[in-house]
Order: C-alpha cells, then sequence, then structure tokens
C-alpha cells in the first residue's frame, strides 16, 4: 500500500465536534524509516494553527515542524495510527489556539483566555462550512460514509447551532446537552451567535437533502441578550 485516505470525527467539548476531516496520506520509499506525507482536505478553509488552506499538516511527527526528537518521526517506534491519533488528540483540540507556538504563552491569563474563545468561535463557523463542503464533495470512497454520519448527526449539530445562537459556549454540548461550562458563565460573541445563524439555514438546507427530518424548526432568530 502507498495510498491512504483517512476521516476524523471531530470530537464533544471541541470546536470541531461532530465535523469530518479528510487525510489523504502518501508512504514513500522511505517509509516506515521516515514518516508518511499528509495532505489535509481544507476545502482553502484553516481552522486551525496546524492545518493550513494549502492542506500542509504541521506536526512534528511528520518532521513538518521543529521538536525534541523524541516527538519527531522514530524508525521502528512511530506508526500511522499514531499519526491519525496525534491530529485527533494533538491538533483538533479544545482550544486551538494554543497550539500556535507564539501564542501558547498566553494559556492562563485573562487575555490569552478571551482570545482562545474567539478562536474557537471563528473555527466552528469553519467547521460548519467544512461540513457543507463534505456534502457537497464528498472525497471519493467515502461517500455513503459521508452521508450516514450527517444524516444520524444531523439533528445534534443543529441543536448545538440553537444553542450557541442562544449563548453558549462553544464545545459545551455533548449528545444535546449542556455538559461543560467554563468558570465566570461566559457566553460567546453577539457575532458569533449571528454568524451561526447565517450558516444554520444552509446547514437545514443540504441535512434536508440527506433526508434528515425537522430541520425547519432550528430556522429561528438568536435570543437578544438586550431589551
Amino acid at each position: 500500500m502507498d495510498l491512504l485516505r483517512a476521516v476524523i470525527i471531530g470530537a464533544e467539548g471541541t470546536p470541531y465536534h461532530d465535523g469530518l476531516f479528510f487525510f489523504d496520506v502518501f508512504f514513500p520509499a522511505s517509509y516506515p524509516k521516515g514518516p508518511p506525507h499528509v495532505y489535509y482536505h481544507s476545502g482553502g478553509l484553516r481552522l486551525n494553527p496546524n492545518l493550513y488552506g494549502c492542506g500542509k499538516v504541521c506536526l512534528s511527527l511528520l518532521n513538518t515542524w521543529s521538536g525534541d526528537k523524541n516527538e519527531k518521526w522514530i524508525p521502528g517506534m512511530s506508526t500511522m495510527l499514531q499519526v491519525l491519533v496525534s491530529i485527533q488528540a494533538l491538533i483538533l483540540n479544545q482550544d486551538p489556539y494554543f497550539n500556535e507556538p507564539g501564542w501558547a504563552h498566553h494559556r492562563g491569563t485573562q487575555q490569552g483566555e478571551l482570545l482562545s474563545q474567539q478562536y474557537n468561535e471563528d473555527t466552528f463557523i469553519l467547521s460548519l462550512k467544512t461540513m457543507v463542503y463534505s456534502m457537497r464533495r464528498p472525497p471519493k470512497h467515502f461517500e455513503n460514509f459521508v452521508v450516514g454520519h450527517f444524516y444520524r448527526r444531523g439533528q445534534n449539530i443543529l441543536v448545538a447551532c440553537k444553542a450557541y445562537m442562544d449563548g453558549a459556549q462553544v464545545g459545551c454540548l455533548a449528545e444535546g446537552g449542556i455538559q461543560d461550562v467554563d468558570e465566570g458563565n461566559k457566553s460567546c460573541s453577539k457575532k458569533f451567535r449571528d454568524s451561526v445563524a447565517g450558516c444554520v439555514s444552509i446547514i437545514v438546507k443540504e441535512f434536508t437533502v440527506l433526508g434528515v427530518n425537522d430541520c425547519e424548526k432550528f430556522l429561528t432568530v438568536p435570543k437578544s441578550r438586550n431589551s
């Protein structure tokens, strides 16, 4: 095998929840002594500091980013599974803002947490756009998988969108219910609520095409925070 295509489902508690993220892998002649080459199907969107719009995946394990020697590809020890798990756990995580080395030192500060929340809001909007891109142009051999995934998860995605339009923070839902709220009872920004509302009509249209039932009830305006 010299070519592989993989999909990672965004985890709960992250701004990537319920999204599909596709990667193409090429195993060069140097593999497994050297790392595989990995390309991300971005659709031209950059929703993570480590995932470029051009498809580049920035990861020490792939030798595409500097890091300690133990973080890089180790012949005889590193595996393709390790690459996929690293992308899922280290890249598509709860606070991707801090993946950027220049921003990591802001973690734990008031400014850093605020910027991280704003980044998560922007990221979720890009994730919604990625969902639409995946439904309209599913990667070859994954057409049925894409349809099945969004058919099963469509209602949960729309429930999350409704909660976000009502002020919930990104990533605080699990199986359609509020699971976790950060200290201080923070809520999302008005800009984000309006952006989600603008995306919902497109998402509803695509889900309806797939046969997801009762999508129209989510076509509502976000609650106003002002009297």
